[in-house]
């Protein structure tokens, strides 16, 4: 199909011009939502498709992240408790000295 870029402006159908008195706004009407239909399945579509995957693969990757660091955590908490608890306490006394200012 042809780069609706390089096209020359229309501004009648069947080559007419504006100051024919054969102009349809009617077709011309149509002929350029034909052209929006034939960009939107043309570029459009596809780029939001690629789009969808690509975020699609970076949830993926994001979740099995959060999934590994969570049995990390889990592990270093069963492999060294005393050392897990004083570590979340601190956490708790250092946020409640940010929240209390």
């Amino acid at each position: 199909m042809s780069d609706f870029r390089n096209d020359p402006p229309r501004m009648g159908t069947a080559g007419t011009t504006t100051g024919s008195s054969s102009f349809d706004p009617h077709a011309e009407i149509t002929a350029l939502r034909e052209k929006v239909e034939a960009l939107m399945s043309e570029r459009v579509s596809p780029a939001i498709g690629n789009a969808v995957g690509t975020a699609e693969a970076a949830a993926h990757r994001a979740t099995d992240a959060v999934r590994h660091q969570a049995e990390n955590l889990s592990d270093f908490v069963h492999e060294k408790p005393l050392t897990a608890m004083a570590s979340a306490a601190l956490a708790g006394f250092v946020f409640a000295l940010l929240v209390r200012r």
